[in-house]
């Protein structure tokens, strides 16, 4: 088996060297390559009908941790998980760390939670009240003391702030109590982190969300500085929005902070990352290589929010880990020198037929070289490796049916 993947490598390596691909670059690159994982990702979750429990499903941050070393063991390039708090919240920061370097993870961004409790629900940052708002600052600050304990980069702000009828809310009243919260929150930052704004057009405020897109969480970042930056989720758009072109914009502007990977199929997430439009996925790809050539896009942070009602959650974590090492692998073997010229002669066919090529171009045996270099069991196919493992069916013993707490979404 491992003699005819090495075969379709060799063959595919001096099918891109023909190409002019400096393919010992675009390993690299590969290997270099770095997705956090959710700790909610490996939690029970559900819709508003209800959640729906699995076996050996998590009970504890901890055992979240132990998943995600599963992702990370099958795929090589998920070495961090985030946190969401207060769902993830321990007594002693310093062991959890130690538990995740034993593990070879670490604590990645940090996610506080301004929209679970009663309190929030006329909005958090938005409401009218000065005491709420008060304790969402207040959460956000502890958030912040966790970053420092377990040396997190990034705070992941993502808010349900929004009205449901007409006259419920002043918008502008609403967006000056935002920039005052969210200014006291960057200030408590130090120079190695990032605020991380995510938006969304809707849900669960379905008249008006008060961070609706990417413009409007570019202007509030704009106007606090230079650490904070734009979290493009991609269930976040309306059906037709162009990410492709958002990211590149972005990029462009010294804005995008980082990404929350998944899939759409009207205008939410949760969807497996690459599961439903993996064009869409490789075009956004093609616009973040053109940023790393152009060294701009060295800082964004890529991480994956997801958490599914129905697949075995490490299975589905792994399938999105695949998805985006294969997108980063497509993108990373563009012909861009022939793009360019084929964009500078207005040749539309040509430049698309460039861009699908790189598509259609089979890229397994390289993500098999890859992982196989990086020490992953069965490089050719990860959720066969990890359903080989027997993982799965040993904690589904140990740990019965129905983890922990967490809204798992």
């Amino acid at each position: 088996m491992s003699h005819t993947i090495d075969q379709a490598y060799q063959h595919l390596k001096s099918v891109l060297t023909d190409q002019g691909v400096d393919v010992d670059n675009v390993e690299a690159r590969l290997k270099a390559q770095q997705i956090e994982t959710p700790s909610w990702g490996y939690a029970d979750s559900g819709t508003r009908f209800g959640v729906f429990k699995q076996a050996g499903v998590p009970r504890s941050v901890y055992e979240k941790f132990e998943d995600a070393a599963q992702a990370n063991k099958f795929t090589g390039v998920a070495s961090s998980v985030a946190v969401h708090i207060p769902w993830d919240t321990v007594d002693s920061w310093t062991e959890l760390n130690k538990f995740a370097a034993s593990l070879g993870l670490r604590v990645g961004a940090v996610n506080p939670n301004v929209f679970q409790d009663y309190d929030y629900r006329f909005g958090s940052f938005g409401s009218e009240r000065a005491d709420v708002r008060k304790r969402a600052v207040s959460h956000m600050k502890d958030c912040i003391a966790i970053m420092n304990a377990v040396g997190s980069k990034s705070l992941s702000l993502w808010f349900a702030d929004g009205t449901n009828f007409p006259g419920q809310g002043d918008f502008r009243r609403r967006k000056r109590y935002f920039q005052e919260a969210l200014s006291e929150v960057y200030a408590e930052l130090n120079d190695t982190q990032t605020m991380l704004i995510e938006y969304k057009p809707f849900e669960p405020g379905f008249y008006h969300t008060d961070i609706a897109d990417w413009g409007m969480s570019a202007a509030l970042c704009t106007a606090l500085g230079k650490r904070a930056k734009v979290l493009v989720d991609l269930g976040h758009h309306l059906p037709g929005a162009n990410i492709e072109h958002i990211v590149a914009f972005l990029l462009d502007a010294g804005l995008l902070g980082g990404f929350h990977f998944n899939n759409r199929k009207y205008a939410d997430d949760d969807l497996t990352t690459g599961s439903i439009n993996p064009y869409e996925l490789y075009l956004i790809y093609s616009e973040l290589v053109a940023g790393e050539n152009d060294g701009i896009a060295s800082d964004v942070a890529y991480m994956i929010d997801e958490s599914h009602t129905l697949k075995n959650k490490i299975e589905e974590m792994i399938q999105s880990l695949v998805a985006l090492q294969s997108a980063y692998a497509k993108a990373l073997i563009i012909d861009r020198g022939k793009l360019f010229q084929a964009q500078l002669a207005d040749d539309i066919v040509g430049a698309e037929e460039v861009v699908k090529a790189a598509f259609a171009t089979d890229v397994r045996p390289l993500l098999w070289k890859v992982r196989s270099e990086l020490g992953v069991p069965n490089p050719a196919d990860p959720v066969v490796g990890f359903r080989q493992s027997g993982y799965a069916d040993a904690k589904a013993k140990e740990r019965g049916i129905g983890g922990g707490g967490g809204l798992g979404a």
